[in-house]
Parts: C-alpha cells; sequence; structure tokens
C-alpha cells in the first residue's frame, strides 16, 4: 500500500468510497504495481476479496505483497480471499485430469464464443459469501472488491470485446451497485496513442467501453522524454463524478518511482477540470 497514493486519492483502510470501479490501464509501461496497492489497501481495510488473477502466480502476488506488509497466505486461511489463478485454471481446463477438483470459472476457454457467464458465477459466488468459504467462518468482513489483473488476457484468449464488456458491466451491478463494493480492473493499451486506431480494435473497444463504465482512472505511461533513472513514469487520475444532468471530470498528472516496499508520487505536472 503506498501512502503517497491514498493521499492523492484521499483513501486509507479506515475510509474509502464504496460503490466506486477503477480502472488501471498502462499504455508502453507497467501498471501492475498499482493492482498491488489496491489489493493490500482492501485486505489492510478488512474488506472480502476476490482477486480474478490471470497474469501471475499466487507466489508471485503474494511475494510483492510481503514486501508491503500484508500476508496473502492468511487472507486465504481465514477466508477473507478468493484468488482465482488463471493460469493454474486454463491448464486443468485445456489439459484435464482425473479427479480434477477446480473451479469452473475458465470453463469459458472450450469455446470462447460463449461468452464469460462460468467467470462471472465464480465472482458473483466469492463476493456474495462473507466468511462462508475457508477459515472457520467467525469473521465477519467489509464490503466486497472484486480486482482483476488483467482483462485483456481474456481478449488474447479469443474473447470478444463486447463479452468482456458485458462481464464488467455486471460484475459492477452486484459488487459497485448491489453490494456497495468496489471493483478495480487492470487493462493493457496496444500502440502509441489514442490515435492508433486499427491496430487492435478488440484492445481499444475494450478500453473506451471501461472509461466510460469507472468512476476512476488511473493511467500509467512512460515519460515523454523518455528514460529517466530518478523517476519511471507518469499517473494520470481522472474523477468522474455525475452532477446534475451532467458529468464532472477532474484530471491531474504525477509523476512516480517504484521502490521494493513502495512508490513515491511526485508533484502533479498538470491539473483540469472540465463539466
Amino acid at each position: 500500500m503506498y501512502t503517497e497514493l491514498n493521499s492523492i486519492l484521499n483513501t486509507t483502510p479506515d475510509s474509502f468510497t464504496q460503490g466506486e470501479f477503477v480502472l488501471l490501464s498502462d499504455r508502453q509501461s507497467d501498471a501492475s504495481f498499482l493492482i498491488h496497492h489496491f489489493l493490500s489497501l482492501y485486505l489492510r481495510a478488512r474488506c472480502k476479496v476476490c482477486f480474478v488473477g490471470l497474469v501471475q502466480s499466487f507466489n508471485h502476488y503474494s511475494a510483492i505483497s510481503q514486501r508491503l506488509g500484508v500476508s496473502l497466505t492468511q487472507a486465504k486461511e481465514k477466508g477473507q480471499l478468493v484468488f482465482l489463478e488463471g493460469q493454474k485454471e486454463s491448464l486443468s481446463v485445456l489439459i484435464p485430469q482425473e479427479n480434477d477438483t477446480g473451479s469452473q470459472a475458465m470453463d469459458f476457454l472450450r469455446d470462447p464464443s460463449v461468452g464469460l457467464k462460468s467467470l462471472y458465477e465464480f465472482v458473483r459466488s466469492a463476493v456474495s459469501s462473507n466468511g462462508e468459504e475457508g477459515g472457520d467462518g467467525s469473521e465477519e468482513w467489509g464490503p466486497p472488491v472484486l480486482l482483476v489483473d488483467d482483462l485483456s488476457v481474456l481478449l488474447s484468449l479469443g474473447v470478444s470485446a463486447g463479452a468482456v464488456l458485458d462481464f464488467s458491466h455486471y460484475c459492477r451491478a452486484i459488487v459497485c451497485s448491489q453490494l456497495q463494493g468496489n471493483v478495480v480492473m487492470l487493462v493493457r493499451c496496444d500502440g502509441e496513442g489514442e490515435e492508433d486506431e486499427g491496430d487492435d480494435e478488440g484492445s481499444e473497444r475494450l478500453m473506451k467501453g471501461l472509461t466510460h463504465q469507472c468512476s476512476l482512472t488511473l493511467h500509467v505511461q512512460g515519460l515523454p522524454t523518455g528514460y529517466c533513472r530518478d523517476i519511471h513514469g507518469q499517473v494520470e487520475v481522472c474523477w468522474r463524478r455525475r452532477q446534475g444532468d451532467g458529468q464532472y471530470t477532474q484530471k491531474k498528472l504525477f509523476q512516480y518511482k517504484v521502490h521494493d516496499k513502495g512508490a513515491s508520487f511526485f508533484a502533479p505536472g498538470t491539473s483540469s477540470a472540465v463539466l
């Protein structure tokens, strides 16, 4: 958990906005450090967390969380964390074994055209239970949180952008609207700029659709001046709030540097507000 980022977002484990859909994205950079931030934040806040990890193994996320002062193993044992290891579950679907007791979440791999109903059902079951899966069921957790790292992988597995957007819409409906929890999703942007249309229409359509759904975006990109040893890149933070019949948008730009046990965020380069 990065305290400087919490200050920027006006968030702490004891006080955070509920019902929020947070979109993390990157272009020619790596926004995965933000996934680790939100994972440690919500675990410290005693939220019930469902983490769909499609990119890395549980051990990878666990090692980084350990450096941030959070134990994913303990969170799983207590029933606070439900973790879907996408790589492992994919192998169980593509290379089935006898007496396989894995979840059905990745069954869409058999036929990606059918959509992501099986993955959604996994999420719905995880966020709807509170202290029932794992642990002794004696602890009550806060509002549910869904984290996905990262949605772009689903496109590479043959799922259409429309199906991924449907999945995010239904997840937002149950987690944010019905249960007053939060959703955090990471998506990768291809190409060098927003104007690069045609290179990957699915990726751009997904990005635009998710941006329309979310209330907060954090977009990570490299420095326009190129590599710098002391600054790793910049993060554009955009808040979207409805006001009357319109939407209020505020943007701030920060530079950052990631350390072994945290990250530093520097004074904003620009700030703007649009009605």
